[in-house]
């Protein structure tokens, strides 16, 4: 089959070849005839696999750009669901710093509080120490001056004197 196509081919080449004279302007007319049967034989059998192959390629460009008008979709997409995530967590952020800074007051406030109140129980203590101590001394002085009073003996007084000394020595 390929022969025959061959053959074909090659016959308008051997019935409009010449001898090898040539005139010039006589030779162009059959060349051209030849040249014209070449092209439509090989635009026979050239053109079906040109279109195919055109159609083809063409295709296969549309879709790989729908394909890439599809990725494009889904990335955009993705990227808005990103940033509507990114929005929320740092609203979150303002939201946690707000209410850290609540509890920072707060903690704050109470630890002073606490201060506050145990500076207050460290000043009752102090006064009551002081006030014991107080007695303690004043104790000790009346039990002083008694002792003196009755180590000499030769003192006497009488209770309203004893009480003005007492009190003398305790203010």
């Amino acid at each position: 089959m390929k022969m025959n196509y061959f053959l074909l081919l090659l016959a308008p080449i051997a019935l409009l070849a010449n001898g090898g004279e040539s005139d010039g302007a006589s030779d162009i007319i059959p060349r051209t005839i030849n040249f014209l049967i070449f092209a439509a034989i090989m635009y026979y059998y050239v053109a079906d696999a040109a279109k195919q192959w055109y159609l083809g390629r063409k295709n296969e460009i549309a879709t790989k750009l729908d394909s890439i008008q599809v990725k494009l979709k889904e990335s955009n997409s993705k990227k808005e669901i990103a940033l509507a995530k990114v929005e929320e967590a740092k609203a979150n952020a303002r939201a946690l710093v707000e209410t850290a800074k609540k509890e920072a007051l707060l903690l704050g406030d109470k630890v002073a509080q606490e201060a506050e109140a145990e500076i207050e129980g460290l000043e009752k203590a102090f006064e009551d120490r002081v006030s014991i101590e107080r007695r303690k001394m004043q104790r000790a002085i009346v039990c002083e001056i008694l002792d003196e009073m009755f180590k000499e003996g030769s003192i006497s007084l009488d209770n309203d004197e004893i009480v003005k000394i007492v009190n003398k020595k305790v203010a």
